[in-house]
């Protein structure tokens, strides 16, 4: 039986609490995504006007607000998706709900390396004199990328549902190999870039003050951007696959007719 048509046969009392329930999600969303927009903006605003300029890299140092957090969210994204894609492959626990967390966190981790990508190129120009080279960090960025679009577009090849979905939970878990050489890349490699602003296996950090804050304020506020994103994209595929629900059984119900007259 269809998600539409289990949500038909409840009583009046299950529909009205799945109401509810998503009434309380919208306002999640809505929360979050207020929160995340004052934090961006926040961010923004302490990293251009507030903390100071670095000795050796002067204003570009200001990218360090943004550059580092928009990495870890995508490496987030991934992590996300990829304990989807198990919870999905594990049959005790594999459910539709968890592909599409899969697929609404690979997605917006795509868009967040994108973004780390274009931003570490800006910054590399005047610090490299060259827009893009094969450093191992970066190379190994690029190769992520390209896994997880090679990932999303595995998502859209016509066929059974569910042996589509095992198909790109098999993906993630192997695309996801990547994203610990990314981290370490740094530190197994020669490498032009710096070492990690925040190192979590030391327990390092290289910024204090204002600008430790303020590099602190775009983890968490970006973090609330990937929540927000996630959220609405995950809405998104409920309702199409509702909706595709919705036209089998009326396509089914059709059938009955035609063949009952």
């Amino acid at each position: 039986m269809t998600a539409v048509a289990e949500a038909l046969s409840q009583p009046e009392g299950s529909i009205s609490a799945l109401s509810e329930t998503s009434g309380r999600a919208a306002l999640a969303l809505r929360v979050t995504g207020t929160l995340a927009v004052v934090g961006v903006v926040a961010t923004a605003w302490l990293g251009l006007f507030v903390t100071p300029n670095d000795v050796n890299m002067g204003d570009l140092v200001r990218l360090l607000y943004i550059h580092p957090p928009m990495a870890w969210v995508a490496f987030v994204a991934y992590g996300i998706a990829s304990l989807s894609s198990l919870l999905y492959l594990w049959p005790r626990t594999r459910h539709p709900r968890f592909d599409r967390m899969a697929g609404a966190s690979a997605e917006t981790g795509v868009v967040f390396t994108g973004l780390t990508l274009v931003t570490g190129s800006i910054w590399g120009r005047p610090t490299w004199g060259v827009w893009w080279t094969w450093d191992p960090l970066l190379t190994t960025t690029a190769l992520l990328f390209v896994l997880y679009l090679g990932y999303l577009a595995l998502r859209r090849v016509p066929g059974d549902s569910e042996a589509v979905a095992k198909r790109a939970a098999v993906a993630s878990l192997v695309a996801f190999v990547d994203v610990p050489i990314v981290y370490f890349s740094v530190s197994w490699w020669r490498s032009l870039h710096q070492a990690p602003t925040v190192d979590l296996t030391g327990r390092h950090l290289y910024v204090h003050g204002s600008m430790a804050w303020t590099l602190l304020l775009g983890f968490v506020s970006f973090t609330l951007v990937y929540a927000w994103l996630v959220g609405h994209r995950y809405r998104l595929s409920t309702l199409r696959q509702r909706e595709a629900d919705e036209c089998l059984t009326a396509a089914v119900a059709e059938r009955q007719q035609e063949g009952q007259s």
